[in-house]
């Protein structure tokens, strides 16, 4: 960890909340007049979207199974690495990965080159002066037999949707986006179950902060579910690792209808959600950049 040169990591998997969470640190980021680094998780895949389909296939005809949440397909070294290296010197490498035509186009006139969707731009070094790293992946906080990207983060917050309203919204994605069958929408999740296990729900133990979706909707069998629930379907509950500090009264005082189900938790409507990131993060953002000032 590093008081001269944090890093923030924002783990969470697929449907956790994306542009709220983004909002809500670009918010806190104008307010405090922090430039930050950004960096994405995906460019921590191990494999570009040809090779991944080829290595699926080459780990099934050999009876395991292969996913972007685990070690295999993954960077784990480089993403510990980077952290690290940012943390010590304030500067580290970074490429990104092209999710679409749009990304390509932008990327390829910047660089020369001729780069496709499913590719990544080549690694550069960033020697730009900024105030902190900001991470946004799946793997903020994991770890394996050999590496552990927690170790090297400031601040690590966790959003995520409870398993079935995950499954829901990826099963809508996937059919209305990418034209996915149920069928093949199913055979993913279960692919991926065991990575998901290994090292997707452990990190949300060793997050600072927790943010977790609970819709209030019926959604038992996410198979068959006809519709995402909503936002004002939905609480979010806050968990916090060091509760001491913590100004509860304060913030149920700000959050209507908030309230306290444990000494260390949260609840809030789910709608209030970005209001609620704010009004938690920022506090401890605003510490970090003023320990970070007083290093100087």
């Amino acid at each position: 960890m590093s008081a001269k040169h944090p890093v923030i990591a924002v783990t969470g998997s697929s449907g956790a909340g994306t542009t709220t969470v983004k909002r809500a640190f670009e918010h806190i980021f104008f307010r405090e007049k922090i430039n930050p680094l950004i960096v994405e998780g995906d460019s921590y895949h191990r494999f570009d979207r040809a090779e991944m389909k080829t290595q699926i296939a080459a780990f099934q005809a050999k009876g395991k199974n292969l996913s972007h949440f685990g070690s295999d397909a993954n960077h784990f070294d480089i993403l510990s690495e980077t952290f690290e290296v940012y943390g010590k010197t304030g500067q580290c490498q970074r490429r990104y990965y092209l999710h679409s035509e749009e990304e390509a186009d932008e990327h390829n006139a910047r660089l020369s080159t001729s780069l496709t969707p499913g590719q990544f731009t080549p690694w550069e070094d960033i020697a730009e002066k900024t105030d902190l790293l900001f991470y946004e992946g799946l793997h903020g906080g994991a770890e394996d037999s050999r590496h552990n990207v927690r170790e090297f983060v400031d601040l690590l917050v966790g959003v995520v949707p409870i398993v079935n309203l995950e499954w829901i919204q990826k099963i809508h994605r996937d059919n209305a986006e990418r034209g996915y069958s149920a069928e093949a929408i199913v055979d993913t999740i279960l692919r991926r179950m065991e990575d998901y296990v290994n090292y997707i729900t452990p990190q949300f133990s060793r997050t600072d902060i927790n943010f977790q979706r609970v819709p209030t909707v019926d959604t038992s069998n996410p198979f068959i579910a006809r519709d995402i629930p909503t936002p004002d379907e939905s609480f979010i509950v806050i968990r916090f690792r060091h509760p001491k500090g913590v100004d509860f009264p304060y913030l149920q005082s700000m959050i209507q209808d908030s309230f306290m189900s444990r000494p260390n938790t949260l609840v809030v409507p789910g709608t209030k959600m970005g209001f609620a990131m704010e009004l938690v993060l920022n506090p401890v953002i605003h510490e970090l950049i003023e320990k970070k000032r007083k290093t100087k």
